[in-house]
């Protein structure tokens, strides 16, 4: 029998990129259930509109340090001129004028611009920096909103699932008469109350997955690991936020100090060269000269400029301070938020623990007919409030760790 070539080459094809397929699902899902925190940063950050704009920001603090190292503060100025009489007597006069401007530094202006110019560049990786954990810390918020919304709609899922065989139990025993009617409604009403709960968990999920994919432009990975308890010790790295403060601050102190230095235009140094003859029978002549610009200063514009700096780097330090300040009450007020955090978690997993066998007990006892639906629904809803009660806790355990790396300045 003879087999045909290209239909067996076809289903070759086929089993091949189906395994193709099936492969990159898996790395796509292996991807998705390890990705990490900081890994999440990164997507962030890629997409961020002013990182996008950083290679620009460095390219021109690079530009200003190079204008600021030049051997002039602006370009050399090239000009030629042309006068005759070709136009009225036309006797030959003629004379040609080329002159070479070029603009002197006066005393201590290029150090005060490479000064300027070495400030900005800092000020702009420490803005950086700060804006990258600012994006963390909105990541962080919606890392742990996902996952607190992923427990809320699992624990609702719990729900659904008893109160569907709780309904199904007591419609049994009612049909064979050993419930009351008002039970089975009782059951029915519990399992509407579920599934009405459940709904609303979805939706609550939906709206933080979208938070997060806004952020990231990806789907929230499958587990979201909790970050590690920072060490507070003394001697840590300095604050992004504050470090970006101090660079804006020594950055108008900077600009104060060019503006007391560049009280003037800076002056230019002229080198012109003429060359004219008297009429066409009269031999060119050549001459040569320099010539030295000073402008003047004015006053005003002097106190305008000057004042304008000076009022930048006295709002500049104002601001630092205030920040510092700020920066330790927030990390005292994260580290009291963690040990709260975890002693509340503490108690109400002991609750969870006492609410749980009260449940065991009355579900025995319903089984057996010691007590009523209406007991068992009630200690069924005390252990559902306080496995709630415990995952809320241990969300606010997670993101009170998140918060204080946050106010640390710790990135993922």
């Amino acid at each position: 029998m003879r087999i045909d070539a290209p239909i067996f080459q076809s289903h070759r094809t086929k089993s091949f990129n189906h395994l193709l397929l099936f492969v990159a699902g898996l790395l796509l899902t292996f991807a998705s259930h390890g990705q990490t925190l900081g890994q999440a940063l990164e997507q962030a950050w890629s997409r961020h509109p002013q990182a996008v704009a950083q290679p620009a920001r460095k390219a021109q603090a690079q530009a200003q340090a190079d204008i600021a190292a030049s051997v002039t503060p602006s370009p050399p100025s090239l000009s030629l001129a042309n006068s005759s009489d070709r136009f009225n007597a036309n006797t030959g006069k003629n004379e040609w004028e080329i002159e070479l401007s070029v603009p002197l530094w006066l005393p201590g202006q290029r150090a005060t611009r490479i000064l300027e110019s070495e400030s900005a560049a800092v000020e702009v990786d420490a803005r950086t920096l700060a804006l990258r954990l600012q994006l963390a810390g909105e990541l962080r918020e919606a890392w742990w909103v996902i996952s607190g919304a992923r427990m809320a709609e699992e624990l609702a899922q719990r729900r659904i699932e008893l109160a569907r065989a709780l309904e199904s139990d007591t419609l049994r025993r009612f049909k064979a008469g050993d419930l009351a009617r008002i039970d089975a409604n009782l059951a029915q009403n519990e399992r509407l109350t579920a599934e009405g709960e459940w709904l609303e968990s979805q939706s609550a999920l939906r709206q933080a997955e979208q938070a997060y994919q806004l952020l990231t432009g990806a789907n929230a990975p499958t587990h979201l690991a909790e970050e590690a308890l920072p060490a507070l010790t003394e001697g840590a790295p300095v604050h992004p936020d504050l470090a970006a403060a101090q660079a804006v601050a020594q950055l108008a102190q900077a600009r104060l100090i060019v503006a007391e230095k560049n009280r003037r235009e800076a002056p230019e140094l002229a080198v012109w060269m003429v060359r004219d003859r008297d009429d066409f029978h009269a031999p060119y002549a050549n001459s040569l000269g320099v010539k030295l610009t000073i402008p003047f200063s004015s006053d005003a514009r002097i106190r305008q400029e000057s004042s304008a700096a000076l009022a930048d780097a006295t709002q500049a330090q104002a601001e630092l301070a205030q920040i510092r300040q700020r920066k330790v009450l927030d990390r005292e007020k994260a580290r009291l938020n963690v040990e709260t955090a975890q002693q509340q978690l503490a108690k109400a997993r002991e609750r969870l623990a006492l609410t749980a066998d009260t449940l065991r007990l009355a579900e025995k006892a319903f089984a057996l007919g010691e007590s009523d639906l209406s007991s068992l629904l009630r200690a069924r809803s005390s252990q559902f409030e306080s496995q709630a009660l415990v995952n809320r806790q241990q969300m606010a355990y997670f993101a009170g760790v998140s918060r204080l790396n946050q106010t640390l300045g710790v990135l993922p």
